[in-house]
């Protein structure tokens, strides 16, 4: 193999348990997001970007539908000979084998396919965020400084700070501290999860953590924590661009509602950093007459008869005659049919909602089953669902089963299998 400066490991493992059943049949990374992509596609598109050609995807959690979509990575200009993209989930090794167990886990497992390209560094990238970054910067960085690990931060709102991992750094950023959840946080740089590690000094780090059986196995628990304690050389990187963490409903709705400000909070559009992602072609979207379109994504494919109004419409979407939809994500392939209001609905992928049906309105109360998860007011319609005619269903409610004998869900209930069995 060709010697690497870098490459990277993108953890995409996650089921991501707080996106409810956004996740229930796929990884958090593969879940859509902004019209036309998925969450992947911007940790993808930042390497490809930033001219990192080698990328070793972990994955682990309902893997089927990500393996699928990533493909040779040609969408990602990542098909090569000498590197590329690499689908890299748990395997047996010798009379064994095992998930991962942690963050830390998961690249230790894969030492051997680093070792393969020789690199001087590794980044360590996640999956699930939503932001543009030039990581060829944090290389440079990382070097400059003569580090052992760099981490890339961003300022939070104090009030926010004791949500994240907290690194208290000195004037000149080197890190001499790392909070995780802090409740009395002395700083508001909040990590990211994007580290560069020198690759020799990670992989001893990797190897001694593997040894002790107290370990999570994670880096913000044992490997970082390690590192400050036997004074190694860390830094802060800070980022200030546009991150989201869309790991709950509430900020995977805000951050697909962001890109709808005008400016847009986040831009798609930017020719200086393209996101790439696969896109199937489709005919162009077919808007109806007399319609009322208003600071909307419409993507093509899509065929629209009724109002929509702040909400992000996937390929393949139907909207029915006299229907209103606001402040709405719709995912590829649902249906709307005719006189239906929807309103703080997130619309799962090839569900079909039937005519003159209300969702979305009344009374805010958390979710009965999963208050945690849905409480934020935005109800979820599963994929592959079907409502009936004439269902009227409030807020914060779950629709996992097709509604066919139970037409109306007050706010904060959940509709299952088990539920009606």
């Amino acid at each position: 193999m060709i010697k690497k400066e870098c490459i990277a490991m993108l953890l995409a493992g996650g089921q991501g348990n707080r996106l409810g059943i956004l996740t229930k049949d796929l990884a958090k990374p593969a879940v859509p997001f902004g019209g036309k992509y998925r969450i992947i596609d911007f940790t993808l598109s930042n390497c490809t970007n930033s001219g990192i050609d080698t990328v070793g995807v972990l994955t682990q959690y309902r893997p089927l539908k990500l393996n699928a979509y990533i493909g040779t990575g040609q969408p990602w200009d990542l098909d090569r000979v000498n590197g590329g993209v690499y689908i890299l989930p748990p395997y047996i090794k010798g009379k064994r084998g095992e998930w991962y167990k942690g963050t830390a886990n998961a690249i230790y497992q894969n030492i051997e396919f680093i070792e393969q390209y020789n690199p001087k560094y590794v980044l360590i990238l996640s999956g699930d965020h939503i932001y543009k970054m030039d990581y060829s910067k944090m290389i440079k960085y990382h070097i400059e400084k003569s580090a052992d690990c760099s981490i890339a931060v961003i300022n939070v709102p104090l009030k926010e700070a004791s949500r994240f991992g907290i690194m208290n750094a000195d004037e000149d950023n080197k890190i001499y501290e790392f909070e995780e959840k802090p409740k009395h946080p002395k700083s508001t740089k909040a990590s990211m999860g994007i580290y560069v590690f020198t690759w020799d000094i990670l992989k001893k780090y990797l190897n001694e953590d593997e040894l002790d059986a107290n370990s999570d196995k994670d880096f913000g628990k044992n490997i970082i924590p390690k590192m400050l304690k036997d004074n190694r050389s860390l830094y802060a990187y800070c980022f200030d661009g546009y991150w989201k963490d869309v790991g709950t409903i509430q900020s995977y709705f805000e951050a697909n509602m962001d890109l709808l400000e005008n400016p847009p909070v986040f831009d798609l559009y930017d020719i200086r950093w393209r996101i790439y992602g696969r896109n199937p072609i489709q005919t162009p979207h077919y808007i109806g007459c007399n319609c009322k379109i208003k600071r909307s994504i419409i993507t093509e494919g899509c065929e629209v008869l009724g109002d929509v109004y702040h909400s992000v419409l996937f390929s393949g979407v139907l909207v029915g005659e006299d229907s209103e939809i606001s402040d709405c994500v719709i995912m590829p392939n649902a249906k709307i049919g005719k006189n239906t209001k929807l309103s703080n609905v997130v619309v799962g992928e090839g569900a079909v909602i039937g005519d003159n049906c209300i969702i979305g309105y009344g009374d805010i109360k958390p979710n009965r089953l999963y208050p945690n998860i849905y409480s934020s007011g935005i109800t979820v319609i599963a994929s592959d669902i079907e409502i009936s005619e004439g269902s009227v269903i409030g807020k914060n409610v779950v629709v996992e089963k097709s509604n066919l004998d139970v037409k109306n869900l007050d706010s904060g209930e959940y509709l299952s299998e088990e539920e009606v069995s």
